[in-house]
């Protein structure tokens, strides 16, 4: 009597089709990654043809009716400068830190100029953050 043999099951898998995933993973998180907003206020910036990219930015931020925003969180004047003193002194050179200025369409120029002088005062570099000409 002759015994028959048994199929053996494969504990093997294909890595052509787990490549094929990771490269898929791959290519999602690098086009998302690029589409994350920077500024989470909903601000009508001013336009502007120049364009400028800063090495380290700090965003402050600042509404129409005078509030202003360090990084998204909502703060005094007083207390976005202490911030953005001691963003200063961790970043040790000056030279990589700038101050990106984001401001809504129609905020009175006073407001502009107060942070620009803070960045004045701690000596980095102030960008005004606009939109590009339609």
């Amino acid at each position: 009597m002759a015994l028959k043999k048994r199929n053996k099951i494969s504990a093997e898998f294909s890595m052509s089709s787990l490549t094929d995933i990771i490269f898929l993973l791959l290519i999602f998180f690098m086009l998302t990654s690029t589409l994350v907003s920077q500024n989470a206020l909903n601000l009508k910036l001013p336009s502007s043809t120049s364009k400028t990219v800063a090495p380290q930015s700090i965003a402050v931020s600042i509404e129409k009716q005078g509030r202003f925003y360090y990084n998204g969180k909502r703060m005094s004047v007083g207390n976005v400068e202490k911030n953005l003193r001691e963003a200063v002194r961790s970043a040790g050179n000056r030279d990589k830190v700038t101050i990106s200025i984001v401001s809504e369409r129609g905020t009175p120029i006073e407001y502009v100029v107060q942070i620009m002088d803070m960045a004045n005062r701690l000596k980095v570099q102030a960008i005004l953050a606009t939109e590009p000409i339609k």
